[in-house]
């Protein structure tokens, strides 16, 4: 093939610039508007077409395995024509749809043709086919009536967005120098729910994990963890660790070291709230005790890494997890019951592995949850500041609440 047969073959400027301009704004990362459930929607320009691909999670427990990527709409434009919209949803192939953009940093999705979602097996079929593609089961697979609730529940909740979605746009974590590891995406096992993406952030001296995908429990836009990295553990050694008891005994030390801190500061601000000026009898007044403060790139950092393993009593979706680690913090984790009924932080360990794999150990539920980073790129996901990503954070939590 000649040269110039290849650049006629190519998109012209002026093919780019009108679908840029037309579509330029739902480029990046969205989360799906799917109650409890979320996602993560990942729009690109791929050729002639503008792509809004879903990142699925590799089928539990496997989360060092790469994502699964579906396509779930395209953008068609041809030289002479105006933009195609197309559902991609269903087993017959590309279809009539139609892209709305609401407002700013949210759009929407519609199926003009959902005949075309339809199996001729009705239902059923759509469900077994469901389970096999986006959880790797068949029904023989499921043998505890609690799962079985609890598939059935998804399933039936995603089929009545099979038409019509609505789309909210989330950034990428900013990163600074001093962070842990970089900041990222990264897949967790969550028990019976299966696999599920969350986001790790920093935060000054508290990390977070926010839940890019949930269940009814702790839904999507919940933060699932919280780190406070001014209190490093250092575990004991292995014969001990395998005691759940003995690592009960660390986490609630700092535990109760921290409601004596918090107990201490509101005596300290009710008192303020009602003294009277009068000659101090000493030579200061109580100060709040200062956070430890650590280097997480120095002195706190051993030389070689811990040895690590679950105490016996603890439950591992996934048991292929490593058997040393780098650091461990104290930290909190988000339970509730059905519905996101009755939330509350319950402490646990958090135990960083290396730069893209970490670990929590929830405590009270006696359960494991191992997280691996995502490799994937994204393009058009940065923030356009630190304050914008924090006031993203907050506007998540209110949308599955």
């Amino acid at each position: 093939m000649k040269l110039t047969e290849r650049v006629t073959e190519c998109p012209p400027r002026g093919f780019y610039v009108k679908l840029l301009h037309q579509y330029r704004d739902i480029l990046g990362l969205w989360q799906p508007d799917l109650g409890p459930y979320g996602g993560l929607l990942n729009v690109v320009v791929d050729g002639f077409f503008i792509i809004g691909w879903m990142y699925l999670p590799p089928h539990d427990p496997h989360v060092n395995e790469p994502m699964r990527l579906k396509p779930v709409f395209r953008i068609h434009l041809m030289e002479k024509k105006s933009a195609t919209v197309e559902c991609m949803y269903g087993p017959k192939g590309p279809h009539s749809g139609q892209i709305q953009l609401v407002k700013k940093d949210e759009f929407c999705t519609k199926c003009l043709q959902t005949d075309y979602h339809r199996m001729s097996g009705g239902r059923q079929e759509e469900f077994r086919t469901w389970l096999r593609d986006d959880l790797g089961r068949t029904l023989d697979d499921i043998f505890h009536e609690h799962m079985q609730e609890l598939i059935l529940m998804k399933f039936i909740y995603i089929c009545q967005y099979d038409n019509c979605l609505t789309y909210r746009r989330i950034y990428h974590p900013p990163s600074q120098p001093d962070d842990l590891v970089q900041p990222g995406f990264f897949k967790g096992t969550y028990g019976s729910h299966g696999l599920e993406i969350v986001m790790l952030s920093f935060h000054g001296t508290v990390a977070k994990a926010t839940k890019i995908t949930g269940d009814p429990n702790v839904p999507a836009g919940q933060p699932t963890l919280e780190i406070d990295l001014t209190r490093p553990v250092r575990l004991p050694v292995l014969d001990h660790l395998q005691n759940i008891d003995e690592l009960t005994r660390l986490i609630m030390d700092i535990y109760d070291e921290i409601n004596r801190e918090q107990r201490l500061a509101r005596s300290e601000e009710e008192g303020a709230s009602v003294r009277v000026e009068e000659p101090l009898q000493g030579p200061s007044s109580p100060t709040k005790p200062k956070a430890r403060q650590i280097d997480v790139q120095g002195e706190l950092k051993p030389p070689d890494q811990q040895a690590f393993a679950l105490p016996d009593e603890v439950m591992a979706r996934n048991e292929d997890y490593p058997r040393s680690c780098r650091l461990c913090f104290y930290g909190t984790g988000l339970i509730a019951g059905h519905g996101f009924s009755s939330p509350e932080r319950t402490p646990g360990l958090f135990i960083l592995f290396d730069d893209d794999r970490f670990g929590f150990i929830w405590l009270e539920l006696k359960s494991f949850s191992l997280y691996s980073r995502m490799r994937d790129k994204f393009q058009n996901s940065r923030p356009p500041s630190p304050e914008a990503f924090d006031e993203m954070l907050k506007a998540m939590q209110q949308w599955t609440t």
